[in-house]
């Protein structure tokens, strides 16, 4: 199959077949990987594919079913080593041509966030690099990396351990101590 370059231009909804599947494949080369490996952060983008279907729902309304592939290389949070994941996943977006902007006032997280409002074209590249933005490991770890415990303190004072900044943590032992009290007078 010969290679689709990332300058795809964005489809214009007029000229999308209303009564049948509109079928994309992208998979970008390697310069394209690049500035999107740049875009995202990542240290590499080895491979990336984004394929599937657009298909008209009702009159209007217009609906993205795909699936994206991708070979990510991300820095350990831990340790800065490279990390690399599979990513594959399912993208469903569908683009509304009588959705509004929340206002102001009623500004609040969308009960479906994969709707969009429907312009005159949809950006196949935009929805697969917010797709695989999505799907990016938040804190990638390489194997065996563990974040080890810091203490800072002043000299001569005791340092203060994640435990004793818990409000409760006293509680407990003051049950316990309470409970020895109380078996004791039995």
């Amino acid at each position: 199959m010969s290679e689709i370059t990332p300058k795809i231009a964005p489809l214009r909804v007029v000229d999308l077949a209303q009564n049948a599947t509109n079928a994309f494949d992208i998979r970008p080369g390697p310069a394209a990987l690049r500035g999107l490996a740049d875009q995202l952060g990542l240290k590499n983008l080895r491979k990336l594919r984004f394929d599937g279907d657009i298909r008209a729902i009702g009159k209007c309304d217009w609906q993205i079913t795909a699936h994206l592939g991708a070979s990510v290389v991300q820095d350990c949070v831990v340790t800065l080593a490279p990390v690399s994941t599979r990513i594959d996943r399912d993208v469903k977006r569908s683009f509304l041509a009588n959705w509004s902007e929340p206002t102001k006032d009623d500004v609040e997280m969308r009960e479906d966030e994969t709707i969009d409002p429907l312009g005159s074209h949809i950006d196949l590249m935009e929805v697969m690099r917010e797709a695989l933005a999505l799907a990016l490991p938040l804190y990638p770890r390489a194997t065996g990396a563990d974040l080890e415990q810091a203490v800072f303190t002043k000299p001569g004072q005791k340092p203060m351990q994640d435990e004793d900044a818990r409000p409760f943590a006293g509680l407990a032992d003051l049950g316990a101590q309470l409970n020895k009290a109380s078996d004791k007078d039995r």
